[in-house]
């Protein structure tokens, strides 16, 4: 129709990878995240603003998740190739790296094919694990993917409490997240 025409035109989706940040997950072990913000008024998207950090390994699971999922139908853009001579110290190779992971993004928030996993929601608007985004997408995860992009934010929120939880299906809620304390990485601390 022709007014959804017109809508569609105004339709926009900004994505930024900036704030570099060195992680030390002991004294031998740090890796480098970034942080990914999306603006965005297409009602693709559940929150209009949202900032997450991710790593590049992140990114490479989600490409393939994302080919996986689109079978044959879409090409993937390329990642920004891993280097094992990567430095942290370096603002040239993280420049280098941060670009291409914002043109990844960009490329793929424009494909409404690809704007229809449940993969690239949870890692564009929530802090949730890989593991953890596998796991609320299969189902198997005491909130929904909403929910998780819903407490998703600057706040800390919880995800509901157990007498919210007490009753409801299993197949939709379970229990609140706090149960699960063990398996949470240092991305998802503020979530419980």
């Amino acid at each position: 129709s022709f007014p959804r025409e017109i809508s569609r035109l105004h339709e926009f989706t900004s994505v930024w990878v900036r704030d570099p940040r060195i992680q030390r997950e002991d004294f031998w072990h740090a890796y480098m995240d970034y942080e990914v913000c999306i603006h965005s008024n297409s009602l693709a998207f559940t929150k209009k603003t949202s900032c997450v950090r991710r790593r590049y390994s992140e990114f490479v699971w989600l490409r393939q998740k994302l080919q996986d999922n689109a079978l044959l139908l879409v090409r993937l853009p390329d990642l920004p190739p891993k280097n094992p001579f990567f430095n942290m110290n370096s603002a040239q190779q993280i420049d280098e790296r941060m670009k291409g992971l914002q043109q990844f993004l960009g490329i793929i928030v424009q494909n409404p094919l690809l704007l229809s996993d449940s993969c690239l929601h949870l890692f564009l608007q929530s802090q949730l694990s890989v593991s953890r985004i596998e796991a609320c997408v299969a189902g198997r995860t005491h909130y929904t993917v909403a929910q998780a992009i819903q407490s998703s934010g600057p706040t800390v929120m919880r995800f509901g409490s157990e007498e919210n939880m007490e009753g409801e299906e299993e197949e939709n809620h379970c229990g609140p997240l706090e149960e699960h304390h063990s398996h949470v990485t240092l991305s998802e601390r503020a979530l419980v």
